[in-house]
C-alpha cells in the first residue's frame, strides 16, 4: 500500500502541502483556520475522551490550534499528547494541531520561569539579554508541546493610564523595534522565518495604535493621523518584519478613523501584505472578529462579521470557532473566495510540516520537567531583574552599608508579596523583597509591617490578574495598619518602603466586569498617607516601587532619600532588589516611558512636537517627574565631546558618531549611551528629539571606552509633506548622552546636502 505524499518526510514541504490540500474537503480546510478552546477543551474532562461522538464533534475535522487553560507540566503534556494522538490516528487525514501559549515575560503556566514584566525588562535596554530571555521562554514552551507564542506585545505605549502599559516595552518606536527583534529572534531561533528546534512561532501584536487609546481605555479608538501611525506606531512592526521575519501578526482590537483593525482591508492586505511584503500568518485577537458586530457595530451579525474579517485578511480565528464556522456557508454564497481559504490553509500546513509535527507531534513529560528546572533559566531571570531596576533618586543614601544599621524596617503592601503583573506564569520558587533583604542584611534585625493593603482578594499567585472581582481594602483597616507601621518604624534606624500596585490595579481591562485602566497615576488607596506618616518620623527612607504603569510619586521624589523603580521584577524580585540596595550590584536600568507629575499633563512623551509642552500650566509646570531614558548609577560616567566621522553627507549616505565614556566613580558599572536626532527645519513638524541609537557599555572604575553609533539614512528619514519616506536636506542635531533630558545631552550638527 502506497503512502500518501504528504506523509513522506523526504519530500519538499511545498509538495507535501500541495498533496494534502488536494485531499481535503471544504469542512476540513476551514477547520484548519479556526482555534479550539471551549466546548470541552478549556476544562477537558476525562469523560469527553471516552465519548466517541463528542470527540468526533470537537476534533473530527481537525483544527488550526488549541488554546487550553493553564495546567501544570504533567497535566499539560498528558492532555496535549492525548489530543494529538486522536487527531493523528482517529481523523481522516491525521493533521496535528498547533498548541498556543502566552509568553510576554515567561510561559504563562505553573512551574515556569517568570522574568521581569515587559515594561521592566525593557528598562535593561539590552537586546542580547532579550534574546536570552525569550530563548528560555521558547525552550520551556516547546518542551511542553507549545508551537505558537502570542508574543511579543510591541505596541508603542503613549498612554500611561492604560492597564496594558506593563505588557509593552515603552513609548519609543525605535527602542521597541530593536527589543522586539531580539525577542522574536529568541522565540523563533532564526531570522529567516523558520522556527528552529526547541523554539516557537512568534506573534507581533497589536497592529495598530493599541498603545494610545482615547482616555487610556483598553480597546478604545486610536483616531490618529496616518503620519502619526506611520512614524510612531508602525515602525516596530515593520522593523521586525524586515529584520527577523516573525511567523504571525495579530491586529488590534481598536478602531482607527472608524475602521476596526479586524476589518481593515487597507491595513492587512495593502500595507502589511503588499507594501511590507509580510508572508506569514495573520491571526485574530481573541474574539476580535466577534467585536465587529458586538462592539463596533460595523456588521449586523456573526456571518457578516466573519466575511468582513476574512475578506480583510484575518486568516485564522482565535481562540475558537465562533464565526469562521460559517466560512463554508459564506463560500457557497459567494461572499468569500476559495483562493483565500487555500492560501491561508497552505500557510498553516506549511508551518505544521516545518515544525515536524506530522512526524513527531508528541512531547516527553520527563524532558519538560527537566527543562523547567534548568538552573541557567533562574540565573538569566536574576540577571534580567538586576539590569532592569531603575534608580530614580539617590541622596547618597544608597547603597546601604551592611554593617551600619542594626534595625531596618521593611514596610508596605509590596514588601512581603511578589506581584508579577499580567500574563505571568508561576515559578517553583519566588523571592519577595522582604525575603531578599532578610537574606542580604547580615546581622541587622529586619522589622516588618504591612503598612496598608491594596486589595483583599489577592492570593499572591499568577491568577490574580485573571479574577474579575476586585475587593478593595477598607479605609478603616488601612488606617489601623498605618498606625502599626509607624510603631514598627519608630524602632528602626532606616525604612525601606515598598509601595505601588498589584495585578488587580493595573491589567488588561477586557470587560465591564474586568477593569484595569485608571484615570489617575497617583498612588492607590492610603499609600500616600502611609508615606506621609513615615516621612514625619524624620528617618531615612528608601522607596521601592512595584507597579505596572508610571506613578506620580511627586511628594516622595522630594522627600525620600532614594527611590528605586522595580516594576514587576519576576521570581527573583527580592534577590535583585537587595543586591542593588546593599551595593552588590550597581543599578543600570533606564526608563523606557516618561513619568508625568499628573495625569493632567497627558499626553506626555519625550518625542513630542515643538509646539507641545511649550509653556507651563497655571497650576503646574510642564516638566515630567522622570524623563524617558533616565536612570542613575552608583558610579558617575563622564561623556567626552561627540565627534562625527563626516560633518556632511548626502541623503543616501551613512555616518558614525563617536563619544568617549569614562567611569569616574569607584564602582564598576554599566552605562546606556543614547543617541537622539532632531531635524532642525522640515516640510512637516518633527519631534524635538527622537531616539535613533543606543549601546550598553560596561566600565571599570577609571576605565574609558569609545562608543560608536551609526546614523543611517533610515534614521534621518520621515514621511514628508507628500507622505513620502525621505531624508530632507538640511541641518540635523545629533545629541548623545545619558537620557532624553536636555541637560544630559551633548550636541553636534550634521549637514545633509542635496
Amino acid at each position: 500500500m502506497s503512502v500518501a505524499k504528504y506523509k513522506n518526510p523526504k519530500l519538499p514541504v511545498a509538495a507535501r502541502v500541495k498533496d494534502l490540500l488536494a485531499r481535503m474537503t471544504l469542512e476540513e480546510k476551514t477547520a484548519q483556520l479556526m482555534g479550539l478552546w471551549n466546548g470541552g477543551v478549556e476544562d477537558f474532562k476525562e469523560e469527553i475522551f471516552a465519548d466517541k461522538a463528542k470527540m468526533k464533534e470537537i476534533f473530527g475535522n481537525g483544527c488550526h490550534s488549541i488554546h487550553p487553560a493553564p495546567f501544570g507540566i504533567k497535566e499539560t503534556v498528558k492532555l496535549r499528547n492525548r489530543i494529538q494522538k486522536y487527531l493523528m490516528e482517529e481523523t481522516r487525514l491525521g493533521i496535528p494541531a498547533l498548541f498556543v501559549d502566552e509568553g510576554q515575560h515567561g510561559m504563562m503556566r505553573p512551574d515556569s520561569t517568570v522574568f521581569p514584566q515587559a515594561i521592566g525588562l525593557a528598562c535593561s535596554w539590552n537586546p542580547v539579554l532579550f534574546e536570552q530571555v525569550y530563548t528560555v521562554v521558547a525552550h520551556e514552551m516547546r518542551s511542553r508541546g507549545t508551537h505558537h507564542a502570542l508574543t511579543p506585545v510591541i505596541d508603542v505605549c503613549r498612554e500611561p493610564r492604560w492597564g496594558r502599559v506593563e505588557e509593552t516595552y515603552g513609548e519609543d518606536p525605535y527602542l521597541n523595534g530593536i527589543l522586539s527583534c531580539a525577542a522574536v529572534k529568541g522565540l523563533q531561533g532564526t531570522t529567516t522565518g523558520r522556527v528552529a528546534g526547541n523554539h516557537v512561532a512568534a506573534t507581533l501584536k497589536h497592529l495598530v495604535g493599541h498603545g494610545e487609546s482615547e482616555g487610556g481605555q483598553n480597546q478604545g479608538p486610536a483616531n490618529y493621523s496616518m503620519r502619526v501611525l506611520l512614524d510612531y506606531h508602525m515602525p516596530p512592526f515593520k522593523m521586525c518584519i524586515d529584520r527577523v521575519k516573525p511567523v504571525s501578526v495579530m491586529p488590534s482590537y481598536n478602531e482607527v478613523d472608524g475602521v476596526p483593525s479586524h476589518a481593515n482591508t487597507w491595513l492587512i492586505r495593502k500595507l502589511l501584505r503588499k507594501e511590507w511584503k509580510f508572508k506569514g500568518l495573520v491571526v485574530s485577537d481573541y474574539y476580535g472578529a466577534d467585536q465587529l458586530y458586538q462592539k463596533h457595530f460595523v456588521a449586523k451579525d456573526g456571518r457578516e462579521a466573519a466575511s468582513m474579517a476574512f475578506n480583510a485578511g484575518i486568516q485564522y480565528e482565535l481562540p475558537q470557532a465562533n464565526l469562521y464556522k460559517y466560512l463554508p456557508e459564506l463560500l457557497k454564497k459567494g461572499r468569500i473566495k476559495q483562493t483565500d481559504i487555500d492560501v491561508a490553509l497552505a500557510q498553516t500546513l506549511k508551518l505544521k510540516f516545518e515544525l515536524g509535527l506530522f512526524e513527531n507531534p508528541y512531547v516527553d513529560v520527563n524532558n519538560a520537567i527537566r527543562v523547567s528546572k534548568e538552573s541557567e533559566h533562574r540565573a538569566i531571570a536574576l540577571q534580567a531583574a538586576r539590569e532592569s531596576i531603575v534608580l530614580l533618586k539617590n541622596d547618597n543614601l544608597l547603597p546601604l552599608p551592611k554593617d551600619k544599621y542594626k534595625k531596618i524596617a521593611v514596610i508596605g503592601p509590596c514588601a512581603a508579596d511578589v506581584y508579577f503583573g499580567g500574563y505571568a506564569g508561576e515559578p517553583y520558587e519566588k523571592v519577595s523583597l522582604l525575603d531578599g533583604i532578610r537574606k542580604k542584611a547580615g546581622m541587622a534585625e529586619i522589622l516588618f509591617a504591612q503598612g496598608c493593603r491594596l486589595t483583599t482578594n489577592t492570593t499572591n499567585s499568577y491568577f490574580n490578574w485573571k479574577y474579575d472581582e476586585i475587593k478593595f481594602a477598607s479605609r478603616e483597616e488601612n488606617l489601623k495598619l498605618i498606625q502599626e507601621a509607624v510603631a514598627v518604624a519608630q524602632k528602626a534606624e532606616i525604612i525601606i518602603l515598598a509601595i505601588g500596585e498589584n495585578e488587580h490595579l493595573c491589567r488588561e481591562a477586557w470587560a465591564k466586569t474586568h477593569l484595569g485602566d485608571n484615570l489617575t497615576l497617583d498612588l492607590f488607596g492610603e499609600q500616600n498617607e502611609l508615606a506621609e506618616a513615615l516621612l514625619a518620623l524624620g528617618k531615612p527612607i528608601v522607596v521601592y516601587l512595584m507597579n505596572g504603569r508610571p506613578l506620580s510619586v511627586n511628594r516622595l521624589s522630594e522627600k525620600a532619600g532614594a527611590i528605586l523603580e522595580g516594576w514587576y521584577m519576576g521570581q527573583e524580585t527580592g534577590t535583585a532588589a537587595a543586591d542593588i540596595i546593599f551595593g552588590d550590584v550597581n543599578p543600570s536600568g533606564k526608563l523606557t516611558i516618561t513619568f508625568p507629575k499628573s495625569s493632567g499633563q497627558l499626553p506626555m512623551y519625550y518625542n513630542h512636537k515643538p509646539s507641545a509642552q511649550f509653556h507651563d500650566y497655571l497650576s503646574q509646570d510642564i516638566n515630567p517627574l522622570f524623563y524617558f531614558g533616565y536612570g542613575l548609577s552608583y558610579s558617575h560616567f563622564k561623556y567626552g565631546n561627540p565627534v562625527l566621522t563626516k560633518k556632511s553627507i548626502k541623503p543616501d549616505e551613512s555616518v558614525w558618531v563617536e563619544v568617549n565614556i569614562t567611569n569616574t566613580g569607584k564602582m564598576a558599572g554599566d552605562e546606556i549611551v543614547q543617541l537622539y536626532i532632531r531635524d532642525r527645519v522640515s516640510s512637516v513638524t518633527r519631534p524635538v528629539k527622537e531616539l535613533k541609537g543606543f549601546q550598553r557599555v560596561s566600565l571599570k572604575p577609571g576605565e574609558m571606552k569609545t562608543v560608536r553609533l551609526e546614523i543611517t539614512p533610515e534614521k534621518l528619514a520621515f514621511h514628508n509633506i507628500d507622505m513620502k519616506f525621505v531624508v530632507e536636506p538640511g541641518e540635523f542635531e545629533i545629541r548623545i548622552g545619558s537620557s532624553s533630558r536636555d541637560e544630559d545631552l551633548q550636541m553636534i550638527l550634521l549637514e545633509v546636502k542635496q
